[in-house]
């Protein structure tokens, strides 16, 4: 392992934290990167060993928001206590499920929210939080389970989906759903450290100064979000869910060539 190799992709790794904090989605720069730059390493090793950094950023990131937003934390303890445990499950299926299956599910799924989003120029542009009922609870906790195994399992896009969810569903704007998401998405990365650490699939030595990185980029993006509000969230969100199509694509092309 080359110390340039390193350097390079603590840039990633900055980048992924500076994009994830905005709006989720720092795993489509961070994972082909690692995957790429050092392939002498298994596969679940690599996807392990992004796990700490993808938490350092999100760690910093939650904690800027909610010096600053609003945070429904009684809604988040339910949603993130499902999530850390629906994510345990998904890493520990990461070898026994084909993964193949859900690309092109995701893709469309993922073309849908983006015609959608960019279609509805009303949508999470503001808060509409109305008395909520249990029952959504209850829908935001069931796909914050389903969002959680996602996440642990396979990864690109969970933030997005936590950001529907948050909008959807309790009617935040872009900025606060983003948000919460966040802290959600901190325990889907916590519960995969937890899997990868016990089963030694981290190279501590990369991992360090990755999680360096992505903690100094997830404080610039948390920084510029909270700054410049809905308008740039929204911006990042069609980016990302662009970003993640064309993942998808390129991912079933090699599949079928």
């Amino acid at each position: 392992m080359e110390v340039t190799d390193i350097l390079i992709m603590c840039l990633f790794s900055f980048s992924a934290g500076f994009v994830d904090a905005i709006v989720g989605g720092g795993g489509l720069i961070q994972t082909p990167a690692i995957l790429i730059l050092f392939p002498q390493y298994p596969v679940p090793m690599l996807l392990g060993t992004t796990k700490i950094p993808a938490f350092s950023g999100t760690l910093n990131a939650t904690y800027q928001y909610s010096k600053r937003v609003s945070m429904n934390y009684k809604v988040l303890a339910f949603m993130c206590f499902v999530a850390f445990g629906a994510s345990m499950l998904g890493s520990s299926s990461v070898n026994l499920m084909p993964r193949e299956y859900l690309r092109p599910f995701m893709l469309v799924l993922m073309i849908g929210i983006a015609i959608y989003t960019f279609l509805n120029k009303n949508f999470g542009s503001a808060e509409h939080v109305e008395k909520t009922d249990r029952l959504r609870y209850v829908y935001a906790a069931a796909l914050a389970a389903l969002i959680g195994f996602y996440d642990g399992f396979f990864g690109p896009g969970a933030g997005s989906f936590l950001i529907l969810v948050f909008i959807g569903l309790l009617g935040m704007d872009f900025l606060h759903a983003s948000a919460h998401a966040k802290a959600v998405n901190l325990f889907t990365n916590l519960a995969s450290i937890t899997y990868f650490g016990l089963k030694g699939l981290i190279i501590w030595k990369l991992t360090v100064p990755m999680a360096v990185a992505n903690f100094a980029g997830g404080f610039t993006g948390a920084k510029l979000a909270i700054s410049k509000g809905n308008k740039l969230v929204r911006y990042f969100f069609l980016i990302v869910v662009c970003g993640t199509i064309i993942r998808f694509a390129y991912d079933l092309i090699m599949q079928y060539r």
